[in-house]
């Protein structure tokens, strides 16, 4: 079928709903990474050791594949609405939340068996701080299912205002407990489980109408088809996002805490500019399901470029600075030396993240197995260089070389897939999620 061309007027609608969307996600999103990066304050208050944990309790749950589950329900309700589809979506959502708590009851039997291990390996202190963890996986598995919904059906206020909950209950929960109740990783990590139950109330009773209304049958298995391409594509580049901090504490135990500041700092730079790929990736999928045309893709990776580039200056100049400001001095230095490599690696991976949004926006599920590809490569890259070096640093500079090579390599592929090696011409495919005859 032939795409439909958006008319003068109707090209600038869109561009203006955009920014505006656009505009109010960045906020929220600069809102709620104020906030959770406010946190890093009590670091003061807290021994190193505790805040190395807390890193890595951190990545543990940032491990979930939140970003995956998030973009499934964001394309599979944008596809529904454009579609009709709504009761096949409304059964769809209630089978999979009861499939993901299934999932997290396995996790918290795993947890039980072997939490003795996980204790003596990660040097836990406090045990609550590792039941804490496990309520937030919960959370971090609910949580991006309904962000999917809002973000699916572009109510993107109600998406914004969740985002913030989430990070006020995080920084005001965490001031309480540390402040006043003396508490370490265990209390801030309760302050995190508080922070997810919050958003998860409010986005569950903003999106009740897709999930609450009356279900109909749909085809499990051609929605699989679907599912599972889009899970392995955004599963590999939170795994490029987020893994390189398990793997430096499990290396470093004893030298993390300067490695999490600078992460922390230099994943700002994502988080400053995914909103732009959250507003265009349901904008793509329900012109796609209409066979119109769109220019997001051009608007939103000019506008990633811009930001990301601007950011990661900014981060060079004034890192330091931050880095003495919010955190403990001895491990200043250290920091503000890894900023650099970090912000670098981050680059090249927000620009690849607007192609991959774009791509399989579209269905074009071609990139996935490279990327799967990649993101195994990356870990064993990282797994088999690290003995090679004596000290920390030079460990974690290397963990960050690598990391950059990687999401250069996936920017390569996204481009490629784009607009070198592009798909033949295939005739429009009904909704999975269209009723069984």
């Amino acid at each position: 079928m032939n795409k439909v061309p958006a008319t003068p007027k109707e090209s600038h609608h869109e561009k203006v709903s955009f920014f505006r969307q656009s505009g109010w996600l960045m906020f929220a999103n600069l809102v709620t990474g104020v906030l959770m990066w406010a946190i890093h304050f009590l670091s003061k208050r807290i021994p190193e050791s505790e805040y190395g944990l807390l890193g890595t309790l951190f990545a543990l749950v940032m491990l979930v594949p939140i970003l995956p589950l998030q973009m499934v329900f964001a394309q599979q309700t944008a596809k529904a609405l454009a579609s009709g589809q709504q009761a096949q979506l409304s059964r769809m959502i209630r089978r999979s939340i009861l499939a993901l708590f299934l999932v997290w009851l396995v996790w918290a039997g795993i947890m039980a068996v072997f939490h003795k291990q996980i204790i003596d390996a990660w040097q836990i202190t406090n045990p609550v701080a590792l039941w804490m963890t496990l309520l937030c996986l919960l959370g971090a598995l609910m949580l991006p299912v309904l962000w999917g919904l809002l973000q699916g059906k572009q109510d993107f206020f109600a998406l914004g205002l969740s985002m913030i909950l989430t990070g006020a209950g995080r920084f005001g929960g965490a001031v309480f407990i540390v402040l006043a109740l003396g508490g370490y990783a265990a209390g801030i990590m309760s302050a995190v489980a508080l922070g997810f139950l919050l958003a998860v109330g409010y986005t569950a009773y903003a999106s009740r109408e897709l999930w609450q209304a009356h279900g109909e049958p749909f085809r499990a298995r051609e929605l699989l088809a679907q599912v599972l391409p889009l899970m392995l594509g955004f599963g590999a580049c939170q795994f490029l996002f987020t893994a390189d901090t398990m793997f430096v504490k499990a290396w470093y135990p004893e030298e993390t805490h300067a490695y999490v500041a600078a992460g922390t700092l230099s994943r700002a730079l994502m988080w400053l500019v995914l909103p732009l790929a959250a507003v265009m990736f349901p904008k793509i999928v329900h012109s796609t399901a209409r066979s119109e045309k769109s220019n997001l893709l051009a608007v939103t990776l000019l506008g990633t470029a811009v930001l990301a580039l601007c950011g990661a200056l900014g981060l060079w100049l004034v890192g330091p600075f931050v880095v003495r400001l919010v955190f403990t001095p001895t491990y200043v230095e250290a920091a503000t030396a890894l900023i650099p490599w970090y912000a670098g690696a981050i680059v090249p991976l927000a620009l690849a993240n607007v192609l991959i949004n774009n791509l399989l926006a579209k269905g074009d599920f071609r990139p996935v197995a490279w990327l799967v590809i990649l993101a195994a490569g990356f870990a064993l890259a990282l797994k088999f260089t690290h003995s090679t070096l004596d000290s920390a640093h030079s460990g974690q500079v290397q963990v960050l070389q690598i990391m950059f090579l990687c999401n250069s390599v996936f920017l390569t592929l996204c481009i490629l897939f784009t607009w070198v090696w592009k798909p033949a011409p295939k005739p429009s495919e009904a909704s999975v999620l269209r009723p069984i005859s």
